[in-house]
């Protein structure tokens, strides 16, 4: 299905990002796996067990300068990024008052630069090939908030925006940009943040798991990493090519309980 086309996936180390590429590989796409520090092993996987061409860079996206820099390298090595999936992100739990103003500057950088800085320099291959697909990794928490959490809710709140802002840019240009919103998914931050609270309340790790998804997904599990990628591998498939601009929940019924 997608045999040629070139993916860049952001901060796809491990977790939801590695998930994203090992769906679009499965579908026959090459994989620019893009972390803080080249992600050679995952890459080397990747390589081996979908058989497509893969590429590692890194980059901190906090810097323009480095994504400039990136990006220039990569199209020089494979012409164009034909999807785009940006899914790195930074947070700190922290109430307003206390909110460092470093972190909040980093957060902005990295959830929301980074991405349009993306978009712009891989916008003009994608037009001179007629064919694109940008997808901006949100959150549930792009539709409602919480506390402790002002940098993620601000910036995933804010890339729906820009999502729906440059779908409506790209209409007839064969590119899409749609938005995909998990709910909790079995990342591993979210697997230490449950032991932590299991750990300090003298509770198994399972009870914990489970008092933990019922204040947030009905269906009571986690949504899975495979279920996005397979999401994000679909908006890339011809079925898809009238989905733009499109803000789409992945959450158990979160959004809608």
């Amino acid at each position: 299905m997608l045999k040629g086309r070139w993916a860049l996936v952001t901060g796809a180390t491990a977790g939801l990002g590695l998930a994203v590429a090992e769906s679009l590989a499965g579908a026959g796409a090459n994989i620019v796996l893009h972390d803080l520090a080249e992600p050679a092993a995952s890459g080397d996987r990747l390589r081996t067990q979908f058989g497509v061409e893969v590429v590692s860079v890194a980059a901190d996206l906090s810097q323009r300068s480095a994504i400039e820099t990136m990006m220039a390298g990569l199209l020089g090595r494979i012409g164009a990024v034909d999807i785009l999936v940006n899914n790195a992100v930074v947070r700190h739990f922290s109430p307003v008052e206390h909110f460092p103003p470093e972190r909040w500057d980093q957060a902005l950088a990295v959830n929301l630069s980074a991405p349009f800085h993306l978009i712009r320099l891989a916008l003009p291959g994608m037009k001179a090939r007629q064919w694109g697909r940008i997808i901006n990794m949100a959150s549930i928490y792009s539709t409602r908030a919480v506390a402790d959490r002002i940098d993620y809710v601000t910036t995933k709140t804010a890339i729906v925006g820009m999502t729906r802002a440059v779908a409506i840019e790209t209409t007839r240009s064969g590119i899409t940009c749609n938005a995909l919103c998990p709910g909790t998914l079995p990342t591993p931050a979210i697997q230490r943040k449950i032991a932590s609270i299991a750990a300090s309340e003298g509770r198994s790790i399972d009870e914990t798991t489970s008092d933990y998804l019922a204040t947030r997904q009905p269906t009571g599990r986690f949504v899975a990493l495979e279920a996005v990628g397979a999401m994000a591998a679909f908006l890339c498939s011809p079925a898809a090519q009238d989905i733009t601009g499109a803000t789409l929940p992945i959450d158990g019924g979160w959004s809608v309980a």
